[in-house]
């Protein structure tokens, strides 16, 4: 083949290509959205997911979708995201789902649920099976498409300035909750206040609060809770996974072209992979560090674990007599976790196995 023919050829092949990917870029939306987010962006493993999001959806997009990461309380309140992306206020916001739950019942239950699917079986449940359809048909009648956008390891039970040994002693402890976890701490005699996260260091020093929650090891280590609290209880009964979505204004999002909404809901994906990563690979350390500060992180005893999962009993059947959505996702999510149960018993090591080096040897 002589050297014209061959460029001629070349010529073509590149033009071919330029032909079928050229539309598919032009169908990508100009975006410019200010995005507030519920978590200061600064906070290690919760505030930095869409950031990162935001990095990766400009550079998918060839600069086209740009979302300016907004901190809490600089446009609206922190956890006012889903009622101001609902009312058209934001075209999207980002947020942990279930601080809406007043108004939605069942979104307290994709944000986390009690003694439920730990982060690879919630995510698994989301894409796989139900997970995902339930929350579309959740928040449609709200004006509201939901993408899920980030799911991070369990939460701390919580910080408390004294070692808790026995039920009895949670009647009448004032916590910071939220969520379903918060109604059922309410169930065994706790009295439970919502408050954001910024606002929590002055109230446990001040003693308005006697103990909280709020997030990771990363996350609390950020807020100083050690310094005012010296008993960190873990696990987080309350949240064994917790998850954060995307909220966008459902006429905004029909606007968008096909392509666009599937870039943003691929690039989503990543963040959900990307936090998970990032909440497992940094919690050792930082719960480690918290002895040297003089914290002790302690389980809590079984008694009490025992005392709130019949207490979630008995809250997950009443939210569910009296909303049908919310029984509807409960259900799905409780069939998905008895399914797979065989498979999480056997096929993983069982977590308090260790190798006996010695008596190998």
């Amino acid at each position: 083949m002589s050297k014209t023919k061959m460029a001629l050829r070349g010529t073509t092949f590149a033009v071919t290509l330029g032909a079928f990917a050229m539309p598919a870029t032009a169908e990508i939306d100009e975006i410019n959205w200010a995005v507030p987010i519920s978590f200061a962006s600064s906070l290690t493993a919760l505030g930095d997911t869409l950031p990162w999001v935001a990095e990766r959806l400009e550079a998918v997009s060839g600069g086209k979708i740009n979302l300016q990461v907004v901190e809490p309380g600089a446009m609206i309140p922190a956890l006012a995201v889903f009622e101001s992306a609902a009312t058209g206020q934001i075209d999207a916001g980002y947020s942990w789902m279930g601080y809406e739950r007043g108004q939605v019942p069942a979104a307290a239950l994709f944000g986390a649920t009690p003694f439920g699917l730990e982060p690879h079986g919630y995510v698994a449940w989301m894409y796989e099976g139900e997970g995902d359809a339930l929350l579309k048909e959740t928040f449609e009648p709200f004006n509201v498409y939901p993408i899920l956008c980030g799911t991070i390891p369990p939460e701390a039970a919580g910080w408390f300035k004294f070692p808790i040994e026995s039920v009895d002693q949670l009647s009448g402890l004032n916590m910071r909750a939220a969520g379903v976890g918060g109604e059922i701490m309410k169930e065994v005699g706790m009295s439970v206040t919502v408050l954001p996260g910024g606002e929590l260091y002055q109230a446990l020093e001040t003693g308005v609060l006697d103990a909280t929650e709020f997030s990771l090891p990363t996350v609390d280590d950020q807020l100083g809770f050690y310094q005012v609290a010296d008993y960190y209880h873990l696990p987080g009964w309350h949240q064994p996974s917790t998850s954060q979505f995307l909220y966008v204004n459902m006429d905004v999002w029909n606007d968008l072209s096909a392509q666009t909404q599937a870039v943003i809901e691929t690039t989503c994906m990543a963040g959900t992979v990307y936090a998970m990563a990032r909440g497992e690979a940094l919690q050792g350390p930082v719960l480690s560090s918290f002895e040297e500060k003089g914290v002790e992180a302690i389980q809590l005893p079984d008694e009490v674990l025992q005392e709130f999962r019949d207490a979630t009993e008995v809250v997950m059947e009443r939210e569910s007599e009296n909303d049908a959505q919310f029984a509807k996702v409960y259900d799905s999510m409780k069939a998905f976790q008895a399914a797979n149960k065989p498979w999480h018993e056997l096929g993983y090591l069982p977590r308090d196995w260790t190798w006996d080096k010695e008596a190998s040897e």
